[in-house]
């Protein structure tokens, strides 16, 4: 049962109460650090510093997230297969609507009517997996790569280089593209 409340404590952190909440705007700060991302099986991060504001607009149906991520992850890169820093920014805006609706939408999260708070955690971790670049490669600084220039130069020694290909040309199909061209 303790083990229960401290995996399930950590989500808390990322809950937002809407019940009481008067109609308008309203503002929350999140943290996500490495501990975070400890609970996400097979994440492609387990190192970061991330800013969340989340700016909620309650109105009578419905409530209106307006996320802002920022800050970075560690990630390995491409090309040397070092860690480095990669910085994120992310924004997003998502409706919550109340009903019993199973109807999933990228934009829309339906939640049962009696329900009081909702859970960001998950969402947040995929915004943040969103915000990472496809190509994991180090920052330029100047013009010129972060790169482990030692681990580049070692994986040039391995690289497999194409031979010139010399393209041999059947004279009948010379001849063809000759006529052709007159």
């Amino acid at each position: 049962m303790q083990h229960f409340f401290r995996t399930m404590g950590w989500r808390a952190k990322y809950d937002v109460e809407f019940k009481g909440l008067k109609k308008g705007l309203h503002e929350f700060e999140f943290e996500v650090q490495d501990t975070f991302f400890e609970h996400f099986e097979q994440g492609l991060v387990s190192v970061g510093n991330i800013k969340v504001k989340l700016k909620l607009e309650r109105r009578s149906s419905f409530l209106k997230l307006f996320f802002k991520l920022n800050g970075w992850v560690e990630l390995t890169c491409d090309r040397c297969l070092e860690n480095y820093r990669q910085k994120i920014k992310h924004k997003s805006e998502l409706f919550v609507k109340f009903g019993e609706n199973d109807y999933e939408d990228d934009e829309i999260i339906w939640v049962l009517p009696e329900e009081h708070r909702i859970n960001l955690a998950q969402l947040i971790y995929e915004y943040i997996v969103l915000s990472i670049p496809i190509r994991h490669v180090h920052p330029q600084k100047k013009g010129v790569s972060g790169c482990n220039m030692e681990m580049l130069e070692e994986l040039k020694k391995y690289e497999h280089k194409e031979e010139e290909k010399v393209e041999i040309v059947d004279p009948r199909w010379a001849a063809l593209k000759n006529w052709n061209n007159n």
